[in-house]
């Protein structure tokens, strides 16, 4: 089990100058003169409830999610709890012979809720470590349905590729039209200005585990942009 001091920091952001390979997996191309990501994905962070009392569809969907991830060879990187869809999700990607990461912090090893399976369970001291240290570790980023804590955490992901900190790719798993509701009032946020409409190629919707990983497989991260900021405003980010 790792602990990580209260003074941890995410690694710097990817190099902008030409080269042949950088650890987390991604190779650089030339593509129209920039050079550019080319998806090669080896580890993905998947974000999601720790509730033993949501519907079966949702334990299913977990479920066949760890085996998808374990299938394609990838890391199962996680919120570290053996409880509700987190623990299925990880449960089913340990049956398939898949490799999970766990990270948690101190206060549910505490509670004595965590993963003592994780192939690598990383304690952090705050939330706040641990949402960074999933961000890192992961290639790719991939949300079943949840609660304020799910959610709170993919909306930052976003945020995140919206102001170019990352160009990863972000897959909401529309289990039984959970995310329906939200996705409208995102349409709303748009129709008032609130949000940019190009906020919507930030994220993908998958409605199946199936499509979410079809998605992942051949997404292409986008060339560096700053359509973000109009006059030195980040317009549409608050």
């Amino acid at each position: 089990m790792q602990n990580l001091s209260a003074d941890f920091a995410l690694a710097p952001a990817l190099p902008r100058y030409p080269a042949r390979r950088e650890k987390r997996g991604r190779l650089f191309a030339r593509a129209a003169g920039p050079y550019h990501l080319i998806n090669m994905i080896s580890s993905v962070t998947v974000y999601c409830s720790s509730s033993r009392s949501v519907p079966r569809v949702y334990f299913d969907a977990a479920g066949e999610l760890g085996r998808a991830v374990a299938g394609r060879g990838w890391t199962l990187v996680y919120g570290g709890n053996n409880v509700g869809l987190m623990g299925h999700l990880a449960d089913a990607a340990r049956a398939a012979g898949g490799k999970v990461v766990g990270v948690t912090p101190q206060l549910m090893v505490d509670k004595a809720i965590h993963d003592t399976l994780c192939h690598e369970l990383c304690v952090t001291t705050t939330m706040r470590e641990r949402k960074a240290l999933m961000e890192q570790r992961g290639d790719a980023f991939l949300t079943l349905p949840g609660g304020l804590g799910t959610l709170e955490e993919i909306f930052e992901i976003i945020v995140g590729k919206q102001l170019r900190y990352h160009t990863k790719p972000i897959v909401l798993l529309n289990i039984a039209g959970f995310y329906d509701p939200l996705l409208a009032m995102l349409d709303h946020a748009i129709a008032q200005n609130f949000i940019k409409p190009a906020s919507r190629d930030l994220y993908f919707v998958a409605p199946t585990v199936s499509a979410a990983i079809d998605h992942l497989r051949a997404y292409v991260p986008p060339p560096p942009a700053d359509k973000w900021f109009e006059k030195a405003i980040p317009s549409g980010t608050e």
